[in-house]
């Protein structure tokens, strides 16, 4: 072994190696009938790692690598998702730079492109797992625009409509006036904008012009879609106005003021211009009321046919002229700046314009009541709770689902219509129509939202709609991990479709892992200048080291990265390479084999199995943070610290029984260590005598109960050596096993420190007195976080012992 662990030609040796011997695939090292499935979420093909990427792919890799040394039939499903806005972005951007357009170029010949674009520069973030050392099956990589994936597609739409849950009907969505498409809620950015809030009077249409209602607005070009003016059915200021009608500034339009409890009666004048072409409550409240719903805003964003001489504007030009019109007339009562929160285009950064559209809908209503029932049953479990139970409100509260989407790149709908209007709905293009018999037909040039298609992920990945033999060993799964961003989005539908077409759940258990921030707080983003590529830290750390860092900062859903998570990662694997050549140089002709005869030695041998049941717990419950701080307290203050610095001497001296032992415990926490930091494990294991397989495929440590008797043996020399390197004072010890152990690994001769027992004494009494008024305070035992409560119990305790130890 080299002196200094090097891990960047380390890790690329083993990812190599590991997935040229087949030893990625489903079923390498199974030795039991039951599998273990993991379906990556399909990161869009057009995408690179970001550091929630590498979080996810650390959190699977750890469970598929332990599952598979426990003998599981693992699969751990790769792929990419088509992403449909962000690839046609990307490959309109680069038609930009030529002069062109789509439109210019045609369909046919922008899927051509696209198809052209993703061969040179897509399909990255695959090759960036490999570098994290992410152990999925990549021989089954998929894709959502793969032909069987389309057919799969193409399948469940059809099998939708079947149901009747299927129609097209004007509502409001999120609308991109560039990409001139309906867009889902996540791939909308509210960003902060100033605005200038404009508050104008509506006279009364039976009045004088000198009064009315006087409404609040930052978007005046949309007054001319307004068909009411709603105020709170409690609020005193309007009693009186309920039921007359009001004047549009501009159309002069007669429009009710009606009351609805939606009504914010704190935000401007507490009285709202209705305009349900153009925002969402306001298109809720007018299908409450009956109300028509006309549009003034065309799908570029600009001012419609039904705005009159306004038609062709902007919006800015537009709400200029308005205002300009109501000021002449007095109507203009106050004009003030307003900063909020305003929905963007993620690509492009449009404004978002809620518009009423012509789209196609899935009804939800009944699709979700499976979905609720596995969830309230737990046969499917989010983690944390907290995310459990957000996930059921938002299906029982989930609207129908707009399907359609006004782009090129994508499934395109399995809609046909002939010239009477006839529809035809059908996996395989039609020759006629199945209504009338019309040979002219015309498809429907929407293309379906990329959710529907990633919906399907866990069972079309693997056949469906055909019976195949993965498809039935597979499915369903086990475990998902994702974030709680696409709770909605992805993995709820994932519960319902699969519940729907397969009839039984996909996965038991849904991780949402941590969010992580930039080091100040922040959010990480490229245009923020706050992100942070974690190929950095790979390149300059070691993925086995960014892997323990973003693992053990992930035990709350906001965390900060931190680059000492990662260095301390890196410390851990030096560490563990440093004691392995030390034992591995003293154990020339030895086999691991447990023949422990001194008492470090049964201690050891009870701490790394009680780690191995403490590991199982907590990743059983997906708690990975806790878990690196088991190993990191593992390898370097049991097994270096205490043990190795105990048996040096016997090393050095070629004990039989002592190399055994070393090399049987060194092999037992390879094994421990491998999920999390898989690279330098597999490396030190290769270098130890008589193995039979790699480290990845072989055998999980077995409980071992034999030396658990000893487990706490060294608490008294550990306690004794913690005052001793505080304050220099010696604690009596009562074996000769306990001094010696001592002497080995404090070295007290070595000591700079000048003993004090009675000012040790007196520190110690003044710690349990303090801890015993904090613990006898019933206000801080109640209010104060359960954890920081446990750690004063812990340091009572451990102040008490300390106490104890001396004045025996």
């Amino acid at each position: 072994m080299d002196p200094l662990y090097q891990p960047g030609e380390v890790e690329r040796r083993w990812q190599e190696t590991w997935e040229a011997e087949g030893l990625y695939a489903a079923g390498a090292g199974a030795r039991r009938d039951e599998t273990y499935v993991i379906c990556v979420p399909p990161p869009n093909v057009t995408g690179e790692l970001h550091m929630g990427h590498a979080l996810n792919g650390s959190i699977q890799d750890v469970l598929i690598r332990w599952h598979r040394m426990r003998g599981f039939d693992t699969l751990w499903q790769p792929g990419y998702d088509h992403a449909g806005i962000s690839t046609q972005n990307v490959v309109e951007k680069e038609l930009a730079k030529e002069g062109l357009t789509r439109q210019e170029i045609g369909r046919e010949a922008f899927l051509e492109r696209t198809w052209d674009w993703l061969e040179k520069t897509g399909r990255t973030i695959m090759s960036q797992f490999r570098r994290l050392g992410c152990s999925l099956d990549y021989s089954r990589e998929r894709f959502t625009m793969d032909d069987d994936y389309v057919r799969a597609v193409m399948t469940f739409f059809v099998h939708l409509w079947n149901r009747g849950w299927i129609y097209r009907a004007n509502r409001i969505v999120n609308w991109c006036p560039h990409h001139e498409t309906a867009i889902s809620d996540l791939e909308v950015v509210h960003e902060e904008m100033e605005d200038e809030l404009v508050t104008i009077r509506y006279p009364f249409a039976d009045g004088d012009g000198s009064d009315g209602v006087s409404i609040a607005t930052v978007r005046p070009a949309t007054i001319l879609g307004d068909v009411a003016v709603a105020v709170h059915p409690d609020d005193p200021r309007y009693a009186d106005a309920v039921g007359r009608e009001v004047l549009v500034p501009y159309v002069e339009r007669r429009v009710p003021v009606i009351a609805d409890e939606r009504i914010d009666r704190d935000f401007g004048t507490g009285a709202l211009k209705v305009t349900p072409g153009h925002d969402p409550l306001d298109f809720e409240i007018g299908r409450t009321h009956g109300l028509p719903e006309p549009t003034v805003i065309g799908p570029d964003g600009r001012m419609n046919e039904h705005a009159g001489d306004l038609q062709g504007l902007t919006q800015e030009e537009a709400g200029a002229r308005v205002i300009a019109w109501a000021e002449e007339r007095g109507l203009v009562e106050k004009r003030e700046r307003y900063r909020h929160a305003v929905g963007t285009c993620e690509r492009c950064h449009s404004r978002i314009e809620p518009l009423i559209s012509l789209q196609w809908w899935c009804a939800m209503a009944e699709p979700a009541k499976p979905a609720i029932a596995a969830l309230r049953e737990r046969r499917v479990r989010y983690h944390p709770e907290s995310q459990h139970r957000f996930a059921i409100s938002s299906l029982e509260e989930a609207p129908d689902w707009c399907i359609s989407r006004q782009l090129w790149w994508g499934h395109q709908l399995p809609i046909w219509t002939c010239p009477e209007g006839h529809l035809t709905v059908q996996v395989a293009e039609p020759t006629a129509c199945g209504e009338c018999g019309s040979t002219e037909l015309t498809r429907d040039p929407d293309v379906l939202d990329t959710w529907f298609s990633s919906a399907l992920w866990p069972y079309a990945t693997l056949g469906w709609p055909d019976a195949t033999p993965e498809l039935e060993r597979y499915y369903p799964g086990d475990v998902n991990s994702t974030a709680r961003e696409i709770i909605r989005l992805w993995v709820n539908r994932m519960i319902w479709t699969g519940l729907e077409v397969m009839g039984d759940v996909p996965f038991t258990d849904s991780i949402i892992h941590s969010t992580v921030l930039a080091v100040d707080g922040r959010r990480m983003s490229k245009s923020l200048g706050t992100g942070i590529d974690p190929m950095e830290p790979i390149e300059e750390y070691g993925a086995d080291a960014t892997r323990y860092g973003l693992l053990k900062i992930s035990s709350t859903q906001d965390v900060r990265f931190s680059y000492g998570a990662i260095e301390e990662g890196r410390k851990l694997a030096i560490k563990l390479w440093n004691v392995a050549r030390l034992i591995l140089q003293n154990a020339e002709g030895a086999v691991p084999e447990a023949r422990p005869r001194e008492l470090e030695e049964r201690w050891i041998l009870a701490r790394i199995d009680a780690a191995r049941a403490e590991l199982e717990d907590a990743w059983a419950r997906f708690d990975f943070a806790e878990s690196t701080a088991i190993l990191y307290h593992l390898v370097f203050d049991d097994f270096c610290d205490w043990y190795a610095e105990a048996i040096k001497p016997r090393l050095y001296d070629r004990d039989e029984d002592a190399t055994s032992t070393a090399l049987a415990a060194l092999e037992r926490l390879l094994a421990l260590l491998h999920p999390l930091m898989p690279h330098v494990t597999e490396e030190v294991w290769s270098q130890l005598p008589a193995r039979e397989a790699r480290l990845i495929v072989s055998p999980w440590p077995e409980p071992d109960g034999r030396y658990a008797a000893d487990v706490a043996a060294l608490d008294r020399v550990q306690e004794a050596a913690r005052i001793f390197r505080r304050s220099g004072v010696e604690v009596a010890l009562g074996s000769d096993d306990e001094r010696r152990i001592f002497a080995a690994v404090v070295k007290p001769e070595r000591a700079k420190v000048q003993a004090n027992r009675e000012a040790e004494l007196e520190r110690l009494r003044k710690e349990v007195a303090r801890a015993e008024r904090m613990l006898a305070n019933e206000r801080f035992v109640t209010k104060a976080p359960p954890e920081v409560v446990a750690a004063e119990r812990e340091k009572l305790e451990r102040y008490r012992r300390e106490l104890a130890a001396l004045e025996a």
